[in-house]
């Protein structure tokens, strides 16, 4: 038995209630969304919380390249309908109810074959998801950069959204424009901010608070904040060996901020 099948019937039953859904966005490249994406599963699921990550950029993914794993299955096989949603995904880290594993539906490597996937294959993933979601206490989405149409629909397919910016004006012009996006669209969610790559975490509060401002001004809303992720050169040393950060280095700075977070959005 192999994939997600063995994952899900070595899982108790399904929960009465599904589990929440985060997108993680950026609408800017280069922030560290899909390490931050990765660096929440682990410590979901070291928090005892049974975690599925789903590489959501269709045409460019690289969660696996990031954590060193070779999937047998990618959203690809699900996109061409070859499989099932449920039935491309591969155990991280021994998988859930391990220290710190997870569920893995990984994304077609080094191609950009599927970046332009039909919206209503876009929801036939959304929609896999609902399968999947009893079994699990935490689904995330790692969406791929920018704000083409298939990272809106997955977005507003989401029950939270998380931006991750940093300080660079670009990155906080482009998570505005993300935002702003999705109102004129009609979603209503309230995005959580995480502030990446910050010299400090009170700098880190300090640029959210300009960008709440601007939300608040402009689209009549106030984000949350969901935290700051100090600069380390711990993480770009464990993204170079294809190693989580708490594995090759367990007192790092930039995880000890992730664990806040996870702790600020599990009391959310």
């Amino acid at each position: 038995m192999t994939g997600a099948n063995a994952a899900i019937n070595d899982q108790p039953l399904p929960r009465t209630r599904a589990a929440p859904v985060f997108a993680i966005a950026s609408g800017k490249g280069g922030v560290g969304k899909t390490w931050l994406s990765t660096m929440l599963s682990i410590a979901f699921g070291r928090a005892g919380q049974r975690t599925l990550l789903v590489d959501c950029d269709l045409g460019l993914a690289n969660v696996d390249v990031q954590l060193g794993v070779r999937p047998t299955a990618d959203v690809h096989s699900v996109v061409r309908g070859f499989l099932e949603l449920e039935s491309a995904v591969t155990p991280v880290m021994g998988g859930p109810g391990r220290n710190g594993g997870f569920d893995l539906i990984a994304g077609h490597s080094g191609s950009g074959a599927l970046g332009a996937v039909k919206l209503e294959e876009v929801a036939r993933i959304a929609n896999g998801l609902t399968r999947l979601t009893p079994h699990y206490d935490r689904v995330i989405l790692d969406l791929a950069a920018g704000i083409d149409p298939t990272v809106l629909r997955f977005a507003r397919a989401a029950d939270r959204l998380i931006l991750v910016t940093t300080e660079e004006p670009t990155a906080l012009t482009d998570a505005y424009a993300m935002v702003k996006l999705l109102r004129l669209q009609g979603s209503q969610v309230t995005p959580w901010v995480i502030v990446n790559m910050a010299e400090s975490r009170v700098k880190g509060r300090k640029v959210f608070d300009q960008f709440s401002l601007a939300c608040n001004e402009y689209l009549g809303f106030k984000p949350k904040f969901a935290g700051a992720i100090t600069r380390d050169p711990r993480v770009p040393d464990s993204i170079r060996a294809q190693t989580p950060l708490p594995t090759r280095h367990p007192q790092s700075q930039a995880y000890e901020d992730v664990i806040r977070i996870v702790e600020t959005l599990n009391a959310s």
